[in-house]
């Protein structure tokens, strides 16, 4: 579990930073040629397989610059070079289709009535988008979240089958090799059981998220 939380823990914080920012740049730009070419940048970027990303910063990152190690791991602090490639990869791919679904999620909010009474009493369009429009578009981005969490224990199938990281991902694509249904049924009944602590959990974050659902 520990090697895929290594890799999973830090592409979700990571991705959601990155992803989070480009969105509201997205929306502090609409209707100007730079939210165009941001979204056109994220159709293209999401029209492109994980796969390539993976071999491409094997090549790239690994073969021809050697900055860092193409598969592997080691315990301990040893495992942060084996673990870069990897995370960046992992948040690179997810930068299209988050960050699409991420604008809009945050345009919807900008158009509301309480954002433009915001604009009209003399608030930047910095602080309305930080101030407003982010803290209510949190429900959404918190359910989007949930289908993750079983990815932090369970790890990712192709990228630690690539990077030759010693995961639950791997350890399931072997089972899978070999046949072995006793594992196969194990790692279904982890991810079913993680699936409904992140519902809970996320019920639960509603309620700091959004102050109203308490009084509900």
């Amino acid at each position: 579990m520990w090697p895929s939380l290594a890799i999973a823990l830090p592409t979700l914080i990571l991705g959601l930073l990155v992803n989070t920012t480009f969105a509201l740049l997205l929306v502090f730009f609409r209707r100007t040629y730079l939210e165009i070419g941001g979204a056109a940048g994220c159709v293209i970027l999401m029209s492109i397989s994980a796969l390539f990303y993976i071999i491409a910063g094997q090549f790239l990152f690994g073969k021809v610059m050697k900055l860092v190690p193409i598969s592997g791991y080691d315990s301990g602090p040893a495992a942060i070079k084996f673990v870069i490639l990897p995370v960046l990869v992992g948040v690179v791919s997810g930068i299209g289709s988050s960050t699409r679904w991420y604008r809009t999620l945050f345009l919807e909010e900008a158009e509301k009535d309480y954002v433009r009474t915001a604009r009209a009493k003399g608030l930047s369009e910095t602080r309305v988008l930080f101030r407003h429009v982010l803290p209510n578009a949190l429900i959404p981005i918190l359910t989007g979240v949930v289908t993750i969490l079983p990815l932090l224990f369970m790890g990712s199938l192709l990228t630690e089958s690539f990077f030759s990281i010693p995961g639950l991902g791997s350890y399931t694509i072997d089972a899978i090799s070999r046949q072995d249904f006793a594992i196969v049924r194990a790692m279904v009944f982890l991810g079913s059981v993680l699936y409904i602590v992140g519902l809970v959990l996320t019920d639960i974050s509603y309620t700091l998220a959004d102050p109203r659902i308490r009084l509900q």
